[in-house]
């Protein structure tokens, strides 16, 4: 697959060839969506229990006479009305850990980037180099490319340091360098942003 590639001034520079086993696949609903789903479960943090009664290291040991003391029969301090007692219907441990195929987790993301391809949602930077680091310098040549309402910017190693200070006020574009390309980003935003490094680094990191 060839596209053109420009430069932040939406001048052309040149055509890059994109690898078919890469961004030339039907996408699967079934694939992306068992991926999307996996990534959000990952980011919910574990539910903490809290000790109930049977998890409180107290004595059980009856510490009172059942008669004669003019004070209710209790048998136990691990009881939930004491200090330092278990807690009465506390909360349960849930933990999101889900587990998902190395080999599927990789065709999502190939099929992501397949699925912007496809849809002529992919558009290839020269670099991300910039005079000024200035928001509205950037604004103006990001209309000029015409982005969509929301863009998702991927670099090389890491992010040129001036576009990614110049973009962090834009409301809709967002930066990632290439190791943290993930399907659920990708699939989120309207527009694909690749620099030519993001394109090396992405088939390098499949054929490798």
């Amino acid at each position: 697959m060839k596209l053109k590639v420009k430069t932040l001034d939406a001048k052309a520079k040149g055509d890059i060839d994109l690898n078919d086993d890469i961004f030339g696949l039907d996408p699967r609903a079934d694939i992306l969506h068992r991926v999307v789903t996996w990534q959000l479960e990952k980011r919910r943090a574990t539910a903490r229990p809290t000790r109930e009664r049977s998890d409180v290291a107290r004595t059980g040991k009856k510490f009172g006479n059942q008669k004669g003391g003019g004070t209710a029969r209790h048998g136990s301090r691990r009881a939930p009305i004491f200090i330092g007692g278990g807690k009465a219907h506390g909360a349960r441990k849930r933990d999101f850990d889900p587990s998902l195929n190395k080999k599927v987790r990789t065709l999502g993301l190939k099929m992501a980037l397949s699925s912007k391809a496809k849809t002529d949602s992919i558009v290839v930077i020269d670099d991300l180099a910039m005079k000024d680091a200035k928001t509205k310098l950037l604004k103006g040549q990001l209309d000029k490319l015409g982005f969509g309402k929301t863009a998702l910017v991927i670099d090389g190693d890491a992010v040129n340091d001036d576009f990614r200070k110049a973009s962090s006020n834009l409301i809709g574009v967002n930066t990632l360098p290439a190791a943290g390309a993930n399907v659920y980003d990708i699939l989120k935003h309207d527009t694909l942003v690749l620099t030519r490094a993001a394109v090396e680094k992405l088939e390098a990191r499949f054929n490798g």
